[in-house]
């Protein structure tokens, strides 16, 4: 399925330094933030307390938040957990306080506006559960960075591993970079979102890869930035296509998903609109430095009907 068919390919190899410039620019300012600034972990990395709370009747989530937030605390979580009358409450550490003395003051403020709500549960989560999740997340994007390597360089050739997993942790850095910079709080669904990224960008840089392959095959004297470019070019319908219905629905998680989903899609946003360039302009033009050719992606055989034949030793 196309909207549109591009007749004349784009020459997008021939900026490639450009591009690249600038990913390595954005990159760095990315990494620079993340150590002078870090991230804005959530109480599942750092500990604090978390409370859950019953209501008569469907709980409204905005005056539930409001309610704690007008006690001073700006990191505050809510959301529904079970049914709608159910409340889960993640408060953060504060220095000098009890974890008793704040699931008391906030039991106290959601009483002045509901005298039904009851407290079902308070316990203090402790920073050696956060470490706990750090590791696991480590763990997990290490697992992911290797597979795609593997599946790369197996499905393809080696360079392309590497300059697909390379394009790939452009994007997660840039994501971490982003919230960094801005201090919006890194919680597990935001780490949900940035391993759902790492998948998804690759996806992208597989279809262009093998769309390559398939060009070196059909297209025998076009050079490597010729057929790069060929690939690009063809596959654009489809990515817009794909990226602007999947665009679409992180887009409606986040003007309709609540205060729960809104760094999730605004994770996915960023990594999906990334993702693009990283699979163009990225991943496409390291394998090109790499030295990616025709016979990296086929084997050459030699024509035994006759050993004068010119085609012999053609790439098949």
């Amino acid at each position: 399925m196309e909207f549109f068919r591009i007749k004349k390919d784009i020459p997008f190899m021939k900026h490639a330094l450009i591009f690249n410039a600038i990913s390595f620019i954005t990159f760095a300012l990315a990494v620079f933030f993340l150590f002078s600034r870090g991230l804005h972990l959530s109480v599942e990395f750092t500990g604090g307390t978390v409370m859950e709370v019953a209501y008569s009747q469907p709980a409204d989530l905005a005056t539930v938040r409001k309610a704690v937030s007008d006690l001073g605390y700006q990191d505050v979580q809510v959301q529904n957990f079970g049914t709608a009358r159910d409340v889960m409450i993640r408060l953060p550490v504060q220095k000098g306080v009890t974890s008793a003395q704040q699931s008391e003051r906030v039991i106290t403020a959601l009483k002045a506006a509901d005298p039904q709500v009851t407290l079902r549960r308070n316990e203090f989560v402790g920073p050696q559960v956060g470490d706990e999740l750090v590791k696991g997340g480590l763990m997990a994007l290490g697992m992911v960075v290797l597979g795609i390597v593997i599946y790369l360089a197996f499905r393809f050739e080696w360079k392309f591993g590497v300059a697909g997993i390379i394009a790939n942790l452009h994007d997660v850095v840039i994501i971490l970079g982003f919230f960094a910079f801005f201090q919006w709080e890194f919680s597990l669904s935001v780490l949900a979102a940035v391993l759902a990224v790492l998948g998804y960008s690759v996806n992208e840089s597989v279809v262009i890869f093998d769309r390559i392959r398939e060009a070196f095959r059909r297209f025998r004297k076009m050079n490597t930035h010729e057929v790069i470019d060929h690939a690009i070019t063809s596959t654009m319908s489809r990515t817009i296509i794909t990226h602007a219905s999947t665009e679409a629905m992180v887009l409606s998680m986040f003007f309709f998903g609540g205060p729960s989903l809104h760094y999730f899609a605004l994770a996915l946003t960023i990594g999906i609109l990334f993702g693009i360039y990283s699979s163009v302009f990225v991943a496409a033009a390291i394998a090109m430095w790499l030295g990616v050719k025709r016979e990296d992606l086929m084997k050459s055989t030699r024509s035994e009907t006759d050993p004068n034949d010119p085609n012999a030793g053609a790439v098949v």
